[in-house]
């Protein structure tokens, strides 16, 4: 199935990490299966995330960056997603990103969902880790739908909405989101990962997406523009 689906699509996150490890030769597998090119976002485990809640996570965090390890050039991000209970804390954040940037080189984005990451306090801690701030539907408040935090890290993640994990998306939020992709400068690290997947939606919608951009069809003012030269990366989440 990942053989079929990266002649397709560019990109794909791994959302099973978060609930069970994967062997190192698994990650390995899935990278020798795309072509070149192709990127994996890895969502970071709940132990880390949930269950810590970020404190003292490195002997959570070692095992997991020396199993995505395996994708090796195939690593394109990774993914902290925060519960909703968890408020910000500046002491905590701090630490915890110092930690996963000692590790690791590789491009973070976080979403949080509590409503006090989403000031210009927190964007500038995550932005000094280099940390995107995921870009949200349904946004937990309204600046939570914006990217925000390290700017180089666009990472869009739309969960369908109204009905989380099951709604289409309608032609007018893709075209919308398309051109907030245009709009994006060349050079930054774009995402756009669709999580309706529960009834099938995610992959409709990605097409659409992708014929939107490929057609210029966002834009009726300016039917020719294109997307700069910056990665655009669609995808859904990723099993076994």
């Amino acid at each position: 199935m990942l053989e079929r689906y990266s002649t397709r699509f560019p990109a794909v996150e791994i959302n099973s990490s978060f609930s069970r490890p994967h062997q190192r030769r698994t990650y390995e597998r899935w990278a020798h299966s795309v072509p070149p090119g192709f990127r994996f976002s890895v969502k970071v485990p709940k132990a880390v995330t949930h269950t810590a809640r970020l404190r003292e996570s490195s002997d959570l965090l070692r095992p997991f960056l020396a199993q995505v390890e395996g994708l090796g050039a195939t690593l394109g991000c990774l993914l902290v997603q925060l519960p909703p209970s968890l408020a910000f804390d500046a002491a905590v954040a701090s630490a915890f990103f110092e930690e996963l940037r000692q590790l690791t080189s590789t491009a973070v984005a976080c979403e949080p969902r509590h409503s006090s990451w989403f000031t210009p306090q927190v964007d500038a801690l995550l932005a000094g880790y280099h940390v995107g701030r995921v870009a949200a539907d349904p946004a937990a408040v309204p600046d939570a739908a914006e990217p925000g935090g390290f700017a180089q890290t666009v990472y869009y993640r739309w969960h369908g909405s109204p009905r989380t994990y099951y709604s289409r998306y309608a032609r007018e939020a893709l075209q919308r989101l398309a051109r907030a992709m245009h709009a994006a400068p060349a050079g930054h690290d774009l995402w756009v990962i669709f999580d309706n997947t529960a009834a099938g939606a995610a992959l409709e919608n990605a097409f659409e997406l992708q014929a939107l951009l490929d057609s210029g069809g966002y834009d009726p003012l300016h039917e020719e523009r294109r997307l700069p030269e910056a990665p655009a990366w669609l995808g859904r989440q990723g099993e076994d």
